[in-house]
């Protein structure tokens, strides 16, 4: 892991966040990104002696994501691993029509990925190697009300993801989606309908419901910690009474 240098999108908090902190333990290179500087800037901070760079970037703005792509390369001479792992929540049920929210959730859960692999692929296939990881979820495989937008850009993930496993295995890049079920994140936060906020908080306060943003980031680092030879299509870890 000491040899790999690794951009994390969506740094600031909850997965992105214990996703960081974990491979800098490991003595993983990183560069992290997310839209709140002072939230990056405090994470670096709190790891001293860790070779840790931060950008500012909106994963829906191309340009961005392709700066953080640049500083990879200008301040470690190489990109091993992208971790996709923006997004956002702010579900609804269909008949509201909340046609803002459903853009916001197109360009940053689906167009935000898209730039993610548009910035570096590239660059992997050139050097015949690379893996691009991405942040999927429970709701990627299942529909259910109030999520209808939600879930349709989590399937859009898992027929990118595996167009991309299937177009670039000869170049021998990986690719792996991380699936988690309900989190104990602060996404929840992003959710505008007050009655599903509340009962997504709910069962995060239920005891033994929801798993902690550490237990996905042992995911992330599992995937990545792999040999050469050997791809993680995909890990759905979700808590033990969760029943979808």
């Amino acid at each position: 892991m000491k040899e790999k240098v690794i951009i994390v999108m969506g740094a600031s908090s909850g997965i992105g966040e214990a996703t960081v902190k974990k491979l800098a333990e490991k003595g993983a290179k990183l560069v992290i990104a997310a839209r709140r500087e002072e939230r990056l800037k405090a994470i670096k901070d709190s790891l001293p002696g860790s070779e840790i760079e931060y950008k500012v970037a909106d994963v829906s703005n191309f340009d961005e994501v392709k700066a953080v792509v640049d500083l990879a390369l200008d301040k470690f001479g190489k990109i091993d691993v992208i971790f996709n792992n923006a997004g956002t929540m702010p579900s609804s049920y269909l008949i509201d029509g909340k046609r803002d929210d459903w853009h916001d959730m197109l360009h940053v859960n689906v167009l935000g990925v898209l730039n993610g692999i548009a910035a570096v692929l590239p660059y992997f296939v050139k050097q015949k190697s690379g893996h691009i990881i991405t942040t999927d979820s429970v709701a990627g495989h299942y529909v259910y009300p109030g999520s209808v937008v939600y879930c349709a850009t989590k399937s859009a993930i898992r027929a990118i993801m595996e167009g991309l496993r299937q177009e670039q295995r000869e170049n021998n890049i990986k690719s792996s989606m991380v699936s988690p079920g309900a989190v104990r994140t602060d996404l929840y936060q992003t959710m505008k309908d007050e009655s599903l906020k509340e009962g997504q908080l709910k069962m995060q306060n239920t005891e033994g419901y929801g798993v902690s943003s550490e237990d996905i980031a042992n995911a992330v680092v599992y995937a990545i910690d792999t040999p050469v030879d050997v791809s993680i299509s995909e890990i759905i870890v979700r808590p033990t009474k969760q029943s979808l």
